[in-house]
C-alpha cells in the first residue's frame, strides 16, 4: 500500500496534515522530522498512529528510502522565520532551499506521486496592489521569502523537465493550536494569546496598522488535501489564504474582547523584512482546487484560544 509522507510533521502545520490525513483514513502516515523546530509532542494523541522517522531534509540518504514509493509527499519541513533568516541565514538557506532540492529529488528518484510545497505569501513582498495574485512579479524582502521562492521554482522545473506532479501553496498567515509562543520568532497571534492568557501587554512591532490574510490552520489542512488529489494543477502555484485582511491592532482588540479584559498594547519599532499589508487573491484555488475556507477570524481565535487555554491549565496541573 502507498503511503503518504509529511515532512516536517511534527511541526505546527505538519501536524495538523497529520491528523488531517488520519481522519481521511489514508493509511499509512510517514513523518519526517529533524525535531529542529518541530515537536513530537504535536504528534501526542496520534503518535501510535503514525510512523515518525527523526530525519534531516538536508541528508539526502536520510529521507530518500523514507519517501520513496509515496503516493503523496507534503513538504512542510522548513526554518519558518522571516527574522529568523535575518539573523542566520545559513540554516534557513540549507534547510528551505537544500532541503526542498533533496525532497524533490527523493521524489523523483523514488518514483513517488505528487509533492505538495509548503510556499510562503512572503515571496510577494510590499506591493500596493491588493489582493496579492498568483500572477504578480514576486519582490522577496528577506532571505526566508526568497528560500521559499527558490522552492516554487525548484517545484516547477521538476514538474516541466521531468514530469513530477508538483502544486505549490502560498500560505498566508497560518495561525492556530499547537502554534509555538515560546521563541523569539513565533507567529504574532501566538505570542498574542499568550500575552492576554497570561494578562500581559504584548508588544506590538510598528503601529499595528500592519494588516494580514490570518488563515485557521484547519482551512490550510483542507487545501493541501485538496492540492492532492485535484486534477490538472501539476507545477502551479496557488495562494493558500483566506482573500481577508486584519489589522494586529484588530486583533488584540477581539482578544481583549474574547477574554473581558482591558490591556493596553505596548509599541516598538518595526521589523526588518516585514511587509505592510498581506491579502490573498483566491480565485484561483477556488476555481482549480475547490477550496472553501469554513473559519472566519473570530471563530479560528475563539478555538484557538480555548485549545492554549487547555494547554496552559495542562501545563500548570
Amino acid at each position: 500500500m502507498s503511503h503518504y509522507v509529511v515532512t516536517g510533521g511534527a511541526g505546527f502545520i505538519g501536524s495538523a496534515i497529520v491528523r488531517g490525513l488520519l481522519r481521511e483514513g489514508v493509511g499509512r502516515v510517514v513523518v519526517i522530522d529533524s525535531l529542529l523546530t518541530g515537536r513530537e509532542s504535536n504528534l501526542e494523541e496520534v503518535r501510535k498512529s503514525v510512523d515518525l522517522q527523526r530525519a534531516d531534509v538536508r541528508h539526502y540518504a536520510e529521507i530518500a528510502p523514507l519517501i520513496r514509493g509515496a503516493a503523496v509527499v507534503f513538504h512542510e519541513a522548513a526554518i519558518p522565520s522571516v527574522p529568523r533568516s535575518i539573523d542566520d541565514p545559513e540554516p534557513s538557506h540549507e534547510v528551505n532551499i537544500n532541503g526542498t532540492f533533496n525532497v524533490l529529488r527523493a521524489a523523483r528518484d523514488g518514483q513517488a506521486g505528487r509533492v505538495v510545497y509548503a510556499a510562503s505569501s512572503s515571496a510577494y513582498g510590499d506591493t500596493e496592489v491588493l489582493p496579492k495574485v498568483e500572477t504578480m512579479m514576486p519582490f522577496p524582502k528577506s532571505p526566508y521569502a526568497l528560500q521559499k521562492l527558490v522552492g516554487e521554482h525548484y517545484c516547477n522545473i521538476f514538474a516541466k523537465v521531468y514530469g513530477m506532479e508538483t502544486v505549490a501553496l502560498r500560505y498566508f498567515n497560518v495561525y492556530g493550536p499547537r502554534q509555538d509562543p515560546s521563541s523569539p520568532y513565533s507567529g504574532v497571534l501566538s505570542l498574542f494569546i499568550k500575552a492576554v492568557l497570561e494578562r500581559q501587554t504584548p508588544t506590538i512591532l510598528g503601529d499595528g496598522e500592519q494588516s494580514r490574510d490570518f488563515t485557521y490552520v484547519d482551512d490550510v489542512v483542507e487545501l493541501n488535501l485538496k492540492a492532492a488529489r485535484a486534477p490538472g494543477v501539476a507545477g502551479k502555484i496557488y495562494n493558500g489564504g483566506n482573500g481577508g485582511r486584519i489589522t494586529l491592532n484588530q486583533a488584540w482588540a477581539l482578544l481583549q474582547k474574547l477574554e473581558g479584559v482591558n490591556i493596553p498594547a505596548a509599541y516598538a519599532a518595526p521589523r526588518p523584512g516585514d511587509v505592510r499589508h498581506s491579502q490573498a487573491d483566491t480565485t484561483a484555488v477556488v476555481r482549480d482546487l475547490g477550496y472553501a475556507p469554513r473559519f472566519s477570524f473570530e471563530e479560528g481565535m475563539r478555538l484557538t484560544l480555548e485549545w492554549y487555554r487547555r494547554d496552559l491549565q495542562g501545563q500548570t496541573q
